[in-house]
This record gives structure tokens, C-alpha cells and sequence, in this order.
């Protein structure tokens, strides 16, 4: 018993004698490794590597020397960044932009799975979930050419309900006021029902039994939502909202530029779209990588602070 537990303990502290154990895990689960192998290449090659790139941000990037060979020069894009007259605006629309999607955005799906989850009549329930996934499937050029037809002042469908009732056209898209509101109503409208399934599907892991006692000490729909149904999926809302707020600098880029111009840029001008018009218009390189890693640091702090605080209170954490 004695040598079977010390060639137990040689073999873990053994890294020849892990490393064999792991390539015996692996032969005899190849098949789901290869169905994982894609995933893992793309993060490879689209995530990890272009991490190389990062150094730039602290080189003067020159394109003949290549990345090697252009000079280091520090921390001065960080602080050109910093000095910069545009920082106060890019920092306050982007963090503006984020929490606000994030305020409005996060709630509402989970609202519409706990409501699809009392429905009973299964037509109207399949009715309801076509209807709001089906937005999801939609392109955001398609989205954002939608809000300019319906928001046209000259012929579009709200001005002229507005018009119908004695109101006076208002340009929507060219209203820096307006901006934040457009951009947010449109993206829970086309991201909230495909993004209820996650909560469909944690609510399905509740154990139906507990309803089933609540219903006999006479708990109503309501308290048994609040009571049973909140609590039972509860991990996973903090783990989406860990997720979720560790993105919170990271705005859609596509969908910001499409309905982006001169007239609502103090409003929709964010980091993504500075390092767009640094990067690619102006070709300064280094800057833009330097703007676009503050923004990824600025992120990264976010998701650790808040993963550690969840971690210390409600027992429930990425890692």
C-alpha cells in the first residue's frame, strides 16, 4: 500500500509522467478535441498572435524597418493620448455608451425569458420567440439603413406619426441628443431575444418540485418568480454580468460608424471610432494601437475588479 501511494505521489510531481497522462487523455478523446480544434485555432491565430503587434504601441512604427526595427519611444503615444483634445470626450461618450447599453440592454432579456416562462400555450410562445430572435439574424448595415428609412424627417414613419399629431419633424440621426438613445433601443431591439435563450435554458435547470411545494403553501405566480425562479438562475445573471461589464469600453464599432457624422460626432465619437480614423485614415499605427490598449486595459481591470467582488460575495466567479 506504502509503494503504490509513494509511486502514486512520484508520478504527479513526475512532469514526464503528467505529460504522458495527458497525451493518453487526449488520444482517447481525439474525436472531441477535433471538434474543439477550430475554436481553439481561431483564437490562436485571431487573438494570441496579433498580441505580437502590441510592442508598436511603444515603438515610432516605421513600415520599411518593420516592427523590429522601428524605435522604442516609450510611453509618448499614452501620453499624446492623454493630452489630447478629444480624451474628455472619447472617454465620456464610450463609458456613457457602455453603462448605458449595459442599464437598459442587460435587464430586458432577462425579463423576456421569465415571461416566456410562465406561457403555456406553446403556439404562442414559439410566436413570440420567432419574433424576437428573429432580429438577431439581422446585419447591422441592414439594421442601421432601417433606422434611417424610418427616421427620415422628410418621409420617414415616426415623423410622420408626429406630423399626424401636430408635432414638428425632428432629425433624429443628425441630433447628438438623440445619438445614445437610437444607438441602445436599436441594439436591445435586435440582440434581446436571442440573448433570453442562455436564461430559457437556465431557467428549464429549475427543479419544478420547488413550484410544486410553493403552489400548495399558496405562493402566486409572482412571489414564485421572485422567490424560485430569480434565485435558480441568479449564477448565471452574475456571470453574463461579469462578462458584459468586462466589455463595457468595447462598443460596437460597425454599427457606431454606419451612423456616425459631422453633425452628432460630439455624441457618437467613442475610442473604436479614434482608432478607426488614427489608424486607417490617418495611418498612424502606433497611436492607434496605443488608444486601441488602453481601451483593452481599461477592460481587463474592469472584469478582474468585478469577477474578485463577486467571487467575495456571492461565491460565484469566472475562475
Amino acid at each position: 500500500m506504502a509503494n503504490r501511494t509513494l509511486q502514486a505521489a512520484l508520478k504527479v510531481n513526475n512532469p514526464m509522467g503528467r505529460g504522458r497522462a495527458l497525451g493518453k487523455r487526449i488520444f482517447r478523446n481525439w474525436q472531441l478535441y477535433l471538434l474543439i480544434s477550430p475554436v481553439i485555432a481561431y483564437f490562436i491565430v485571431f487573438k494570441y498572435v496579433p498580441m505580437y503587434g502590441i510592442q508598436i504601441a511603444f515603438k515610432d512604427f516605421i513600415a520599411n524597418k518593420g516592427i523590429w526595427g522601428s524605435p522604442w519611444v516609450g510611453f509618448d503615444h499614452f501620453h499624446r493620448l492623454f493630452n489630447s483634445y478629444f480624451f474628455k470626450r472619447l472617454i465620456s461618450n464610450t463609458v456613457g455608451l457602455g453603462l448605458y447599453s449595459l442599464a437598459l440592454g442587460f435587464p430586458i432579456p432577462i425579463l423576456l425569458a421569465l415571461l416566456m416562462n410562465e406561457v403555456r400555450v406553446e403556439k404562442f410562445k414559439k410566436f413570440v420567440q420567432t419574433v424576437t430572435y428573429a432580429p438577431h439574424f439581422l446585419s447591422t448595415v441592414v439594421v442601421v439603413g432601417m433606422m434611417m428609412m424610418f427616421l427620415n424627417p422628410r418621409y420617414g414613419l415616426v415623423n410622420t406619426m408626429i406630423e399626424l399629431f401636430g408635432g414638428s419633424p425632428v432629425n433624429f440621426l443628425t441630433e447628438p441628443s438623440w445619438f445614445k438613445t437610437l444607438y441602445v433601443m436599436s441594439s436591445v431591439w435586435q440582440t434581446t431575444g436571442w440573448s433570453s435563450i442562455i436564461y430559457l435554458a437556465a431557467l428549464a435547470g429549475v427543479d419544478h418540485q420547488l413550484h410544486e411545494a410553493a403552489r400548495v403553501d399558496g405562493a402566486t405566480r409572482l412571489q414564485r418568480i421572485w422567490h424560485i425562479n430569480i434565485p435558480g438562475i441568479l449564477p448565471t445573471i452574475i456571470i453574463l454580468f461579469i462578462l458584459e461589464l468586462g466589455n463595457v469600453m468595447s462598443i460596437g464599432f460597425e454599427k457606431v460608424l454606419l451612423m456616425q457624422n459631422s453633425l452628432n460626432m460630439g455624441s457618437s465619437d467613442i475610442i473604436d471610432t479614434y482608432v478607426y480614423r488614427s489608424g486607417i485614415q490617418e495611418a498612424d499605427f502606433s497611436f492607434s494601437t496605443a488608444v486601441g490598449l488602453f481601451s483593452s486595459i481599461i477592460n481587463f481591470v474592469l472584469l478582474v475588479s468585478v469577477n474578485s467582488i463577486s467571487k467575495r460575495f456571492s461565491k460565484t466567479s469566472l475562475w
